[in-house]
């Protein structure tokens, strides 16, 4: 992959970016047009409801944008960990056991706090994944890439029961989290921006510290084992990066499916296979996905809105079958 074609890309996911982020702010059941966003953040810039609008609008993009970060990097990191090119939150039954863990919260303990529902999210996330693992993992053969999507398959079935199970007996619990379940940025505020902020760090860190080594792993455990690195250690800290990445994001915003299924294999695509160049790339084509999706349920659900989550679940069913249908595991 030449140099000018990735410094292209990058420009490209840049502008697209800002474009994102302006179409965030501008559209709506009530659009504004350029210079009322401009002007929202300067004295007198625009008129009194339109700056009202648009400031009301800028938390729900900056929390989509690290969502959206997040979820393409936590999809990455999953396919890069266990070379499975299905691989992301939602295939692998992640965010249904987060989604599991802060239901019976809510139901059982009556928590309220969101960094309680971030840590409990965390922990049904953590168990899922090492339950997929395990699971993969019986038998001659290991965690082979179709036995992970099986088992992923297997256990979010089982837990979106678990979840139903808890939640159709209780009218207020059901209530409080039919909409969170489908997943939506629609009710986010700074708040949720300054509790998620903290984890979202030390997964990005975590996650682009893990760069080099990963790059080596794709080249095989035994090869990766001979050039010193430690294969153990390096797949459970990209794991807990990548779960943590998740885990926020679900906790706050629901469980947003196929952001980070799609995001890392477009990217792949433009750039080659060097995760120093996909792992950024994929963080902000992530944040294009998810803003684009809110955006569009806003255009399409007139003159209420759907659920970012349906949105991106539209996109992602085409582009999954595609993959199936075209991607050959050893590719990763």
């Amino acid at each position: 992959m030449s140099k000018k074609r990735s410094l292209i890309v990058c420009c490209m996911m840049a502008v697209l970016l800002l474009f994102c982020t302006f179409l965030s702010i501008a559209c709506g059941v009530k659009s504004v047009g350029i210079q009322s966003v401009l002007g929202a953040f300067v004295p007198n810039g625009a008129p009194e409801l339109e700056v009202h609008i648009v400031l009301a609008r800028v938390p729900r993009t900056v929390f989509g944008v690290l969502a959206g970060a997040a979820l393409g990097m936590s999809g990455l990191l999953m396919q890069s960990i266990t070379r499975n090119p299905i691989a992301d939150p939602s295939i692998l039954g992640v965010n249904t056991g987060a989604s599991l863990f802060v239901v019976c919260g809510i139901a059982f303990f009556h928590i309220q706090s969101g960094n309680q529902y971030i840590w409990l999210a965390f922990a049904g996330a953590a168990l899922t994944a090492v339950l997929v693992y395990g699971l993969a993992s019986v038998g001659t053969g290991g965690a082979t890439p179709i036995r992970l999507a099986l088992a992923g398959a297997a256990a979010s079935t089982a837990l979106q029961s678990l979840v139903n199970t808890v939640m159709l007996p209780n009218t207020q619990v059901m209530d409080q989290f039919r909409f969170w379940q489908v997943g939506s940025i629609s009710g986010a505020s700074w708040e949720d921006i300054k509790l998620m902020s903290p984890y979202l760090t030390v997964g990005f860190v975590l996650a682009f510290f893990l760069v080099p080594s990963l790059n080596t792993l794709a080249l095989g455990d035994d090869v990766a084992t001979g050039l010193g690195v430690n294969v153990t250690a390096v797949r459970g800290l990209a794991a807990l990066s990548g779960v943590l990445l998740c885990a926020a994001v679900t906790a706050l915003a629901g469980p947003i499916s196929f952001i980070g299924l799609m995001v890392p294999h477009l990217i792949r695509a433009l750039v080659g296979p060097d995760l120093k160049k996909i792992m950024p790339l994929s963080a902000v084509c992530g944040a294009c996905v998810l803003l684009i999706s809110d955006v569009l349920g806003r255009i399409w659900g007139r003159p209420g809105e759907l659920e970012s989550g349906i949105v991106t679940a539209l996109i992602g069913g085409p582009v999954f079958i595609f993959i199936i249908r075209k991607v050959r595991v050893g590719s990763l």
